[in-house]
């Protein structure tokens, strides 16, 4: 298990509510609020990790809204959040494999294009 954090610097950005795995019990944050449990839909090496996050603590605002334009708000009561997992699940870890597989079979099929397209133009020339 980790430590509670308050860094927000490494805390996902695009999560979901889930719910509590196996017969673990919920854990109360630094206000002593009954926190929520998230999973991280977010592409990165968190994905489908799941973790502890303050019932006060509001998710980021939507980053194309300006902190002029915005309206003034309280800040946060408490930006306590802890993972639950330390490893992400096996589908997790199966879907970014296989997205990298893809990226690089685009690639590979992007520069077969390219090198047949330069091939015609030299054959066009001569």
């Amino acid at each position: 298990m980790s430590f509670p954090c308050s860094d927000q610097s490494i805390r996902p950005r695009k999560m979901q509510s889930a719910s509590l795995p196996g017969v673990m019990e919920a854990v109360r944050c630094w206000c002593g609020d009954v926190c929520k449990v998230k999973e991280v839909t977010d592409f990165s090496d968190w994905l489908g990790m799941k973790f502890f996050m303050c019932a006060n603590y509001e998710s980021d605002p939507p980053e194309s809204i300006s902190t002029y334009v915005r309206p003034p708000s309280p800040p946060p009561l408490c930006m306590y959040y802890r993972w639950i997992d330390t490893e992400m699940p096996d589908w997790a870890v199966t879907e970014i494999r296989e997205r990298g597989r893809r990226a690089w079979a685009s690639l590979d099929l992007e520069e077969r294009r390219e090198k047949a397209e330069a091939e015609e133009k030299a054959e066009q020339k001569k």
